[in-house]
């Protein structure tokens, strides 16, 4: 009797420990960042959900132009006008970059640009454009990897990129400035939120 009750003892059920699930999303041009946050995810044992359904985290690049919510720097991220290494266009100052993308610079150039809300166009528009338009002309890249591609493929394109996006047959031509990578979240980070938050400033 007695060895069959201690047998009983030690194969009792242990209570499962509860997986935490954070919903977290990225805009194009913050997806480098997204790699930084699974591995901190993964070192927490955290279930990460990607959603536009209010998450929990956002990951952008530059500021949004209202922020309302707490916001978090976890890196820099460096804008550049860039064009195919064959292209005419040369080394720009800011009042050729903003020539060229009105429309009133290099002919033979084609300007290639992102949607009005994107954080890659705001922060274009803000720190180039000054209240300028861009030239009706222009074409529009849906995210960072077409407007990479684009660029590489096309040897009149001009477009701007993320430093973190430079890759292949490309010139930089014209630095727009560095702007930092934000971690926004809905509410104060509190639990495991606010360790991976951390882990990211960390990184």
């Amino acid at each position: 009797m007695l060895s069959s009750f201690l047998l009983f003892s030690c194969v009792a059920p242990t209570q499962p420990t509860q997986t935490e699930i954070v919903t977290v999303y990225a805009s194009s041009a913050a997806q480098p960042w997204m790699s930084d946050l699974f591995a901190c995810a993964n070192d927490l044992s955290v279930v990460l959900s990607v959603s536009t359904e209010s998450p929990e985290i956002i990951l952008r690049v530059g500021e949004p132009e209202m922020l309302v919510s707490s916001a978090y720097q976890i890196d820099e991220e460096e804008i550049l006008i860039v064009t195919h290494r064959e292209s005419t266009v040369q080394n720009l100052s800011l009042e050729e970059a903003q020539a060229l993308f009105t429309g009133q610079g290099e002919t033979s150039a084609q300007v290639w640009v992102y949607s009005s809300g994107t954080d890659m166009q705001i922060l274009f528009d803000q720190l180039v454009m000054k209240g300028r338009s861009v030239t009706s002309f222009a074409r529009l890249a849906a995210d960072p990897q077409e407007m990479s591609d684009v660029l590489n493929s096309e040897s009149n394109a001009v477009g701007i990129l993320p430093r973190h996006w430079i890759m292949g047959n490309v010139r930089e031509v014209y630095s727009a400035g560095m702007v930092p990578v934000l971690a926004i979240v809905k509410q104060e980070p509190r639990g495991v939120v606010s360790e991976l938050i951390a882990c990211l400033q960390n990184d």
